[in-house]
């Protein structure tokens, strides 16, 4: 069976770079208010890499937003992503 991790982290990727650009933010932007290299957050909204649980709420911190709009955020990536019926 094959592995969604990599779907996982790029849903989870997208959903962020929603946030961020409704925040109207650029990644370099958004790294160095939270503290984080912008090649970093680059690769999570790619995909291509994890993301800690601490620096998932670092990020949303400065997004100003809360787990419930990453939610809102993620369920509209894969809403987009579903074929329609």
């Amino acid at each position: 069976m094959p592995s969604k991790v990599g779907n996982e982290y790029q849903t989870l990727g997208l959903a962020l770079r929603r946030l961020r650009n409704h925040a109207g933010l650029k990644q370099a932007e958004l790294g160095a208010r939270a503290h984080i290299g912008a090649v970093y957050i680059s690769q999570i909204e790619h995909g291509r890499r994890g993301v800690r649980w601490h620096t998932l709420l670092q990020l949303l911190a400065v997004l100003d937003a809360d787990l419930h709009q990453l939610a809102d955020a993620i369920a509209a990536v894969e809403a987009e992503a579903s074929p329609p019926e």
